[in-house]
């Protein structure tokens, strides 16, 4: 990673940013991806200037990734900018890097860096600061020796006749491999305490469910407007990085818990999605995604199939997912007509809704109620007085519809609760 603090606190930075587009891509998904690009850097508190777009021509240019002319071109642009920081919207090669840093004169960082950097800012609880520490760490280790470009021509005797920088990075790799371990040792014994947490909470006869999507979509402001509970909300991208569970009361007495994830985003670092794989199991754990889609967003579709795409690789893509269209207050319904025409058409079973007016929200938790009820069954069971256990589990996470007590103390409950738990009741069950 680079270290920018110190020209943070001089002045903000300005960053160049560069799009590739390779043959039989369409210009304008490029042109939206630098668009993203943009409000990530700005996340970082960088001034994002006018973007370039180069086209990558046929046959292999390894060296930059494009011609070396070209190259040399945007360099020199990105130099009359006056430019503290070069940014591509892809990923490069450390061996990229470099040759670009030494073209361009400064910093040159690709999407993922950004990303890691965010996540680096934004990370608050222990598990998410060492996931990201550790990620951090992965990326930064082949691409040390441009942390020591300034000592390679300074060389020391001895027998080896090594380098001062060469000796430093070797001794900088030990020192990055080392501290990789012991956070990979200090990650599993805070994933065994997450698991033990999650299980115990998994006992309780409770529907669990997730809200997945697009980062910047609503989700923090549903899961507030849902459970009324005090959750951050902020209008920029990964505002949300920790999971955040609230439960929210249905009708019929019945709640769900739902837990708020990190967003998605196009061209997320692999190695993030393996870092975040625990935050993300919230995903895989549930028993229904809230999937949340911004009906307001151009690149709606886009988001969908990114959305879709981390979905299937944690392996949750064939969960009970209720899809969500939120943030209609923003949608003209005259303007959007077609739009909303062709979504309703394709997603006849989506909930419109917008989290700000509480448009639809009532629909919403009818259809949660729903969900939670068809894995609910209709029980009659005679609990013995010593067992204040079940009477207070069909009280407190069932629905009672009657109750009598005989002169013995027995309790007569005619009572809904989930199927996974009626073998607590089965001996007494008529």
């Amino acid at each position: 990673m680079i270290d920018l603090e110190a020209e943070k606190q001089a002045h903000i930075l300005r960053a160049f940013l560069v799009g590739l587009q390779q043959q039989n891509e369409d210009e304008k998904i490029i042109s939206s991806q630098l668009d993203e690009l943009a409000e990530l850097v700005c996340n970082l508190n960088m001034i994002p200037l006018a973007p370039e777009i180069v086209k990558v021509r046929s046959g292999a240019h390894i060296r930059y990734r494009i011609g070396s002319g070209k190259a040399a071109e945007l360099a020199q642009l990105a130099q009359e900018c006056e430019a503290d920081v070069m940014v591509f919207d892809t990923d490069l090669t450390p061996s990229q890097q470099r040759n670009w840093e030494r073209l361009f004169g400064g910093a040159v960082i690709g999407r993922e860096e950004v990303i890691l950097d965010i996540f680096a800012d934004r990370a608050s609880t222990k598990e998410a600061v060492l996931q990201v520490e550790l990620a951090r760490l992965e990326y930064s280790l082949p691409r040390l020796t441009r942390k020591w470009t300034h000592l390679s021509r300074q060389r020391g005797g001895g027998v080896s006749n090594r380098g001062q920088g060469e000796a430093q990075i070797e001794t900088d790799r030990r020192l990055l491999r080392k501290r990789i371990l012991q956070l990979k040792e200090e990650l599993a014994l805070v994933r065994k305490q997450r698991d033990t947490q999650r299980k115990a909470r998994i006992r309780r006869p409770v529907v669990q469910g997730a809200i997945v999507g697009y980062t910047n979509v609503g989700k923090s402001s549903l899961l507030r407007a849902l459970t009324g509970a005090d959750v951050l909300i902020k209008n920029q991208l990964f505002a949300t990085l920790d999971p955040t569970a609230r439960k929210v009361q249905l009708d019929g007495s019945m709640e769900m818990v739902l837990t708020d994830t990190v967003g998605f985003v196009r061209k997320l670092p692999h190695q993030l999605v393996e870092a975040f794989k625990s935050t993300l199991e919230e995903a895989v754990l549930a028993d229904i995604l809230l999937l949340v889609l911004d009906v307001s967003s151009d690149d709606i579709d886009m988001e969908l199939e990114t959305t879709l795409s981390v979905l299937k690789e944690l392996g949750a893509e064939e969960k009970n997912i209720l899809m969500i269209f939120n943030k209609t207050d923003l949608i003209d319904p005259e303007r959007d007509a077609l739009k909303l025409a062709r979504l309703r058409g394709l997603y006849p079973e989506a909930i419109f809704v917008s989290s700000a007016s509480g448009e639809n929200l009532n629909e919403l938790r009818s259809r949660l109620a729903i969900f939670a009820g068809k894995s609910r069954e209709l029980l009659r069971a005679f609990i013995p007085p010593y067992r204040h256990d079940l009477i207070a589990l069909a009280h407190n996470s069932g629905q009672v519809f009657e109750e009598e007590y005989s002169p013995d103390g027995t309790l007569r409950l005619v009572f809904a609760i989930e199927k996974k738990y009626q073998h607590r009741f089965r001996e007494f069950i008529q």
